[in-house]
């Protein structure tokens, strides 16, 4: 006999998870599935500096929603890298910007965390809820019928559900089952991905340097046993990222400091590498009755400025808010209407960030002369106003908006401030 939920989420990654713990408290009953097993500690990367390659740049409000979620103090400080200062420059000129969060009274722009540690977080923070944890399990079918969904499992179980959530990443099993359309493009870049010691420390800044090739960020994590430490993403032509990736570590680390101008000193050592193909993927639609997509699943953008997990986050404050909202008024949480109330508050802000991304991405891939120089004036202006970059730090800390409740600091919340 199938199992029937209120919500079914598919996908336990850091969005999907967050969604559950999310509406943990609340009268539905909820469960999330996933390939994995969920019934023990997620797997620790066998590597030599002892960091997954795998790192997020959470946002204030990203961490206001773990925060309020009871999940944030589960990820200690020797695994959060708080990051003060970010300096972004014109490789090919002479256009640099500095950002400090200081300008805004803040402590800092953000944390680079481990995806691994942001997911075990959640995940624990959902032990003693209510919300049933089914791993080793993937979907098969998805079927519509009267009372809702039916998710035939690869094991043979079915789950029945009128609500069914995609948090299954950007090469969604379940957004295809359910035929939402894509807008979709490849880059024509990957991205080189690792983690690296460096000679001298990182000055708690984010570094991002524009290349020829591609963009270049060295992101800040905390230091081990006297070493300095960043995860690298490195953007790169397809014949490139094959030549860096063909490398050995000492010609890997040679490539590397040339790139990034000896900024920190000599690459002591880097981890295996791992090279991923960059693609932008944006659903035509969130929401049809009864389903709705959230993080990657509904948007995927270019590492630029590590803003997906961001994006993915504040869709599922935003979805919570909403189906919170209905269920308070006795709406069906599963109706079209009230599923496109999440549809157009986020669908706007994602397509803003990703044209932003697409932008700095071509406006820095131009290599016309007058262009070059028009960046390189404009960067160095920008740097001057004041005013305007503090509006710039804020947009990256998510906070240049109106936030849903979840992503309102815990003293907003406390103060009942958020309340919407």
């Amino acid at each position: 006999m199938a199992q029937q939920f209120d919500l079914i989420i598919v996908g336990a990654g850091m969005v999907g998870a967050t969604l559950a713990r999310a509406l943990a408290d609340t009268s539905l009953r909820v469960a999330v599935l996933d390939a994995i097993p969920l019934d023990q500690p997620l797997p620790v990367p066998a590597t030599v500096s002892g960091y997954d390659p795998r790192v997020s740049a959470l946002s204030a409000a990203s961490e206001n929603i773990l925060a309020n979620l009871g999940a944030w103090d589960r990820i200690t400080s020797q695994w959060r890298s708080p990051y003060r200062h970010m300096c972004v420059w014109d490789g090919e000129g002479t256009g640099e910007i500095r950002f400090d969060a200081s300008v805004l009274g803040e402590n800092r722009l953000g944390h680079i965390v481990e995806n691994r540690r942001v997911q075990q977080a959640v995940l624990d923070s959902l032990a003693g809820t209510g919300v049933s944890l089914l791993g080793e399990r993937r979907v098969t079918d998805l079927i519509r019928g009267d009372a809702g969904w039916r998710l035939q499992l690869d094991n043979t179980e079915a789950l029945l559900a009128p609500l069914v959530v995609a948090a299954d990443g950007a090469r969604s099993r379940l957004r295809e089952l359910a035929g939402f359309t894509l807008r979709e493009w490849d880059y024509l870049h990957h991205a080189v991905v690792t983690t690296i010691r460096t000679e001298r420390p990182h000055e708690d800044t984010a570094w991002q340097c524009f290349l020829p090739t591609g963009p270049l960020a060295l992101l800040p994590l905390n230091d081990r046993d006297g070493g300095h430490y960043c995860s690298i993403v490195w953007s790169l032509l397809p014949e490139a990222a094959q030549r860096i990736m063909a490398l050995d570590e000492a010609g890997f680390a040679a490539e590397l400091e040339g790139a990034f101008e000896g900024r920190l000193g000599r690459i002591l050592h880097s981890d295996q590498r791992h090279c991923i193909p960059l693609r932008q993927r944006h659903a035509r639609r969130y929401v049809q009755p009864g389903l709705a997509l959230v993080g990657d699943a509904a948007h995927s953008i270019h590492p630029l400025a590590g803003q997906g997990v961001n994006l993915g986050l504040l869709d599922v404050a935003e979805l919570a808010d909403v189906l919170i909202a209905a269920l308070q008024r006795g709406e069906d949480i599963a109706s079209l209407p009230v599923l496109q109330r999440y549809e157009r508050r986020r669908m706007a802000a994602n397509l803003s960030m990703m044209a932003a991304m697409e932008g700095f991405e071509r406006l820095f891939h131009a290599d016309a002369l007058p262009l070059r120089w028009i960046r390189n004036a404009g960067m160095q202006w920008l740097d001057g106003q004041g005013m305007l970059k503090a509006g710039v730090i804020r947009r990256a800390m998510g906070l240049g908006s109106k936030l849903p409740p979840l992503a309102q600091s815990p003293e907003l919340r406390a103060d009942g401030a958020g309340a919407s």
